[in-house]
């Protein structure tokens, strides 16, 4: 640098010495540009453990983040509530919890809000379990009852909402045990023969093998009713959708990787693609900018061409390795290749979601702590160019 300073024309100094502060300056900005919040903190409210993150923005501007409420412990079943949060100034202060939905000891959970652009209707997708069976009963089809699918919506920016009404015969066919809507958020689509066509993403087991299997479940109707669109099987688990600028629809999955399965784990996501407004999907192949430790991850469409990504990235070397490094990944071209990304937490981090908010700038609630990832669920905010960082 000093050996460019002195050969460089005098007349050009200042200018020069301006982009170099401009630079610095942007760098500085960016790497400051990152802000966090604890939305929930585990063993406060009332509550072991909050875990399943969702959150979305409406049309007019709230911003609404969901998560379960885990009363007695961390696992997946048991005394479960479905519990929101609601800002109105673009993600920096929150609400009060609300209990969305409480059936005394039964799970309830796994939310996967929608919005509808031409009424303003928040659909909420969410799925309930007797809080006596575990996961193994449940993916067995061995437990008292089985995974059961609900639908509830709100006309008021989530303030109130209807009591859940069950769907599980539309959706979930009988050769199936497990069931999970998202989470996360669906989406719907803008453009094409289905424009306006409300989609979500969700994954189920098989009674036998088990099989594991994503799929996405679709309402013409704005809600009143819901139909099934083919399998993306195997190996494929909870997964989020996202509109292509060309009108397809992409699907990104975890990658479970049953080991009874003919599609070996590759340590990857996996995708797959619908030209049919979600109702087929081409057979799932890995994504191998993606990694996968197999968990939960979110996808959402920023604008354009350009896709946002998060999950835990831990090396892909590692395969099946811890949940940490809570990382944001950009592709600028519907997905094909991810070329930046950005690490946002180092540490022990699981399930994510994403959220373009009102301001432009973008919200990430995800699972994260020092000890293990389940010790809070927090907000992380920050702009699309931050991620790009000196790119």
């Amino acid at each position: 640098m000093l050996h460019c300073l002195q050969t460089f024309p005098r007349c050009g100094l200042l200018p020069f010495l301006t982009v170099v502060a401009a630079l610095t300056a942007a760098n500085s900005s960016r790497a400051e540009d990152l802000s966090e919040q604890v939305i929930w903190k585990s063993g406060e409210g009332g509550y072991h453990t909050y875990r399943i993150p969702s959150i979305i923005t409406t049309g007019n501007g709230t911003v609404l983040a969901f998560c379960e409420g885990r009363k007695s412990g961390r696992g997946d079943s048991g005394n479960i509530d479905l519990l929101m949060k609601r800002s109105t100034d673009d993600g920096k202060t929150w609400s009060e919890s609300v209990v969305v939905w409480d059936d005394g000891n039964n799970t309830c959970g796994n939310p996967c809000p929608v919005v509808d652009a031409n009424t303003g209707r928040i659909h909420l997708l969410l799925t309930w379990n007797h809080g006596d069976d575990n996961g193994r009963e449940l993916h067995e089809g061995t437990g008292r009852d089985t995974r059961r699918a609900f639908y509830s919506y709100s006309d008021d920016e989530g303030s109130n909402w209807t009591d859940p009404v069950e769907i599980t015969d539309a959706v979930k066919l009988e050769a199936w045990a497990w069931y999970a809507t998202g989470p996360g958020v669906g989406i719907q689509l803008t453009r094409g023969p289905h424009k306006g066509r409300l989609v979500v993403p969700c994954d189920y087991t098989t009674l036998e093998g088990p099989v594991h299997g994503s799929h996405a479940i679709y309402s013409d109707d704005g809600g009143k009713s819901w139909q099934l669109s083919d399998t993306i099987s195997p190996t494929c688990n909870e997964c989020q959708v996202a509109e292509l600028s060309d009108g397809r629809l992409l699907m990104n999955a975890r990658t479970q990787g049953a080991s009874n399965t003919p599609r070996p784990y590759t340590g990857y996501r996996s995708i797959a693609y619908s030209s049919d407004g979600g109702t087929t999907w081409t057979d799932p192949v890995a994504d191998d900018e993606l990694g996968d430790p197999v968990c939960q991850a979110s996808l959402i469409r920023y604008d354009g061409r350009r896709l946002l990504f998060s999950n835990p990235s831990p090396p892909i070397s590692l395969k099946r390795g811890p949940r940490n490094r809570m990382t944001v990944y950009v592709s600028r071209d519907d997905g094909e290749t991810w070329p930046v990304s950005r690490l946002v937490h180092e540490g022990p981090s699981a399930y994510s979601c994403l959220t373009r908010l009102p301001d432009g700038r973008i919200g990430l609630l995800y699972e994260a702590g020092e000890k293990n990832a389940y010790e809070t669920i927090t907000l992380a905010t920050f702009s699309p160019e931050w991620i790009a960082g000196d790119e």
